[in-house]
């Protein structure tokens, strides 16, 4: 692919970028052994994705709690909630994937489209600062912002997990990897779930995403 490829996907963000190179890297999976990937730049763009949201729902919504605003952003960048923007962007057109990856249907893993959008915040981040950065994603969350901050939300189970939580007085809910299993592109992780200092349950996935939702899941069917 050419960089003028990616000329739809500056207009469907609302943003064209200086660097070129630096969007395209937004898109190139571990799998394809290039040298390099979207890896540094999700890293990278999860962080502006929380600062920017959190910032939002602080200024939006002056009389939530720590609580609610804790579970108003986890609502707005869990997987699911980024992969419908990666799906309204048409990203899987658009994916760089090794070949046993792109014939596997990684173009359209949920795990592999939630990492691309936020490695794409985070090239927006790089390229044209904080501001770009905010307006970019404040304009492709708008109507998920605007169904969580008005008491729809995104039930997952990472989320419901929470509000039974913050219902009984418990904010001190943590998910930590202790293990990483296969090659960096067909990775598994394994996760830990631990309420109030005390494991609650485990889970495993392809992404860490998904390992904590798994665990938020089991957590839930024992006390449901």
């Amino acid at each position: 692919m050419t960089h003028k490829d990616f000329s739809e996907i500056e207009n469907r963000i609302g943003y064209t970028f200086f660097d070129k190179k630096l969007l395209t890297r937004a898109f190139i999976h571990t799998s394809t052994d290039r040298g390099e990937s979207y890896e540094r730049l999700e890293f990278l763009g999860d962080a502006v994705l929380e600062l920017i949201v959190s910032e939002h729902i602080f200024r939006d919504k002056p009389q939530f709690t720590e609580g609610q605003m804790t579970k108003s952003r986890a609502a707005l960048v869990n997987e699911s909630a980024l992969v419908t923007v990666a799906r309204s962007l048409r990203l899987s057109e658009y994916m760089i994937l090794g070949r046993g990856e792109r014939h596997s249907g990684g173009a359209d893993k949920p795990s592999i489209l939630s990492d691309v959008v936020e490695a794409l915040f985070g090239a927006v981040y790089i390229d044209g600062g904080f501001e770009a950065a905010k307006t970019v994603i404040h304009t492709l969350l708008a109507d998920s912002m605007d169904t969580v901050l008005s008491g729809g939300g995104f039930k997952d189970f990472k989320t419901r997990l929470q509000e039974h939580y913050f219902k009984l007085g418990q904010s001190d809910i943590n998910y930590t990897v202790y293990k990483e299993e296969g090659p960096p592109h067909d990775k598994v992780f394994y996760v830990k779930l631990y309420i109030g200092g005390e494991e609650a349950a485990s889970g495993s996935g392809r992404s860490k995403k998904i390992a904590e939702q798994k665990a938020a899941k089991k957590a839930l069917m024992n006390i449901i």
